[in-house]
């Protein structure tokens, strides 16, 4: 998987930090705060859920596209670069996922 566009992506969705609200979407979002950006992550994993169960490839394509871009939006709201997730992917590939998940530090 190329991380070209996640990377052009997250510049752009940077950039939009200092948009006009009434003129871009992503900064409408930044502008109602997280509390809007956590809902519609959560809408958009309830849509991939239901496209999921549904079992029609392009809803799903659609929908987890939805998904990771509301996501970035988190991201950048919060000042997170997008590097450090596919570091984060990195660093996890070749684990098995419970090995990983027992490495994890205790909350």
């Amino acid at each position: 998987m190329s991380t070209e566009i996640i990377n052009e992506l997250f510049k752009i969705l940077k950039q939009r930090r200092t948009a006009d609200p009434s003129t871009s979407y992503v900064a409408g979002l930044y502008a109602e705060g997280s509390d809007q950006i956590l809902k519609k992550i959560g809408e958009e994993a309830a849509e991939l859920l239901i496209a999921g169960k549904g079992g029609l490839e392009n809803e799903i394509i659609h929908e987890t596209a939805d998904l990771w871009f509301h996501s970035l939006v988190l991201l950048a709201y919060n000042e997170i670069d997008a590097d450090r997730i596919m570091s984060e992917l990195e660093r996890r590939l070749g684990k098995s996922g419970l090995e990983e998940k027992v490495s994890r530090p205790r909350k």
